[in-house]
């Protein structure tokens, strides 16, 4: 019977799901078009088996999720006895797959001393924040679902087509659709290398999660409006609001760095976007031909990006000092932003991170030292926000950790 793979193929297939353990990313990582086809594959279970056999005891994801906790709260001897197989002597960290662990070794009296690298550092100060502000219980979700696989979430570009259209083209190609969380939104199966998709050279659709997706929402764009895009690469929002304007208007989108705006320009030329305009800017910097300029003003500020651990996975590693020096510069942006807004506009702003330091307190800050802002409801597709702020979880929305805030500037 004919091989669905090469052996070198499999094998590269095979690597790439044991690191990721999500066959989407694997495949993607691979070359191959669906991992999740070739996990059905005889030829390619028998190739896992054989590199399981080659560690000292094969850790589950569920499992991993328990370990990374345990060893974030400090309970370290039972998250490596659960990893221990039974013959403990001898065996390597690496073996083990204990990535937070650098070294260990079993006692004469069969206990267990540890050394840890700086990461174990880090996750327990995530961990600390994550049970000060969720409990335990919310801290365990929030950490089994950015340990879960992200889906690949599109949004359909509505210049160019219809959502129904748009799915009927996917599946054309072969993969599989099912409705995101927004009208227009799709995750999608079986892509292999979605840039290779005829849909997405057409410029039929952008990939941004809906959580990303719910910015633009919350700005209740209409079409023409001046929109100010602060922090745009590598461009998301910007592309959602001209969807979302019907290619009317002025979007300015702006980065400090020219590499990222010529990256934004490639996608709204794939997306046959005209509305947009780039801009070198560092957010911290006041233009003043741009004072009282924009109906809307967006600042997705940079964070520590802690609502897409899913996505990057290496984030749960920053650093306390790296997470707490964040809201300075999030405020001198979003208090540079400010001056940039019409009377009677709007300025949101954003991050992809679920920590109240870059969030609430931030805006609150701002607030406080500007009375002509003050919060304002508004409505997104998953529901009302009157007191004019939100937060978004993966563990309860499924979506990215998001938080949104809307500011209305007195007239």
């Amino acid at each position: 019977m004919k091989e669905y793979l090469s052996t070198a193929r499999r094998k590269r297939f095979c690597e790439c799901y044991l690191r990721t353990l999500d066959p989407v990313r694997a495949a993607e990582e691979a070359g191959e078009r669906d991992g999740w086809a070739l996990l059905a594959e005889e030829s390619v279970r028998v190739e896992l088996d054989a590199m399981r056999s080659l560690r000292a005891r094969t850790v589950r994801r569920e499992d991993a999720v328990r370990r990374l906790a345990e060893l974030a709260f400090g309970r370290a001897n039972d998250a490596v006895a659960m990893a221990l197989s039974p013959e403990r002597e001898g065996l390597s960290a690496e073996k083990l797959d204990l990535s937070a662990v650098s070294e260990f070794k079993v006692t004469d009296k069969g206990g267990v001393e540890i050394r840890f690298l700086d990461r174990v550092k880090a996750l327990e100060t995530l961990c600390g924040l994550l049970e000060r502000q969720e409990g335990d219980d919310g801290a365990e979700a929030f950490l089994r679902a950015d340990n879960a696989p992200a889906p690949i979430t599109v949004q359909t570009n509505t210049i160019l087509t219809a959502p129904e259209a748009l799915r009927a083209s996917l599946e054309a190609e072969g993969v599989r659709v099912t409705p995101g969380l927004l009208p227009g939104s799709f995750q999608l199966r079986g892509t292999g290398n979605l840039t290779k998709l005829g849909a997405f050279q057409a410029g039929l659709f952008q990939v941004q999660d809906d959580a990303a997706a719910l910015v633009t929402e919350a700005m209740g764009l209409r079409g023409g409006e001046a929109v100010l895009d602060v922090c745009a690469a590598p461009g998301g929002k910007s592309f959602r609001c001209a969807m979302t304007m019907g290619d009317k208007g002025r979007i300015v989108a702006c980065d400090l760095y020219e590499n990222k705006l010529r990256r934004i320009e490639v996608g709204a030329k794939r997306l046959h976007l005209t509305a947009i305009e780039t801009a070198a800017l560092d957010g911290r910097s006041f233009r003043p031909e741009w004072e009282n300029a924009f109906d809307v003003v967006l600042v997705d500020a940079p964070c520590s990006g802690l609502g897409i651990i899913r996505k990057k996975p290496e984030i749960r590693y920053k650093k306390a000092d790296e997470l707490f020096a964040l809201p300075v510069v999030q405020t001198a942006i979003l208090e540079n932003a400010g001056r940039y807004v019409k009377p009677g506009g709007l300025l949101l702003y954003s991050t992809c991170t679920i920590l109240p330091e870059e969030n609430g307190q931030v805006t609150d800050e701002f607030l406080s030292n500007h009375q002509g802002f003050r919060r304002e409801g508004f409505t997104l597709p998953i529901g009302e926000v009157p007191e004019g702020q939100v937060t978004l979880w993966p563990q309860r929305q499924g979506t990215d950790g998001f938080y949104i805030c809307r500011m209305r500037k007195a007239t």
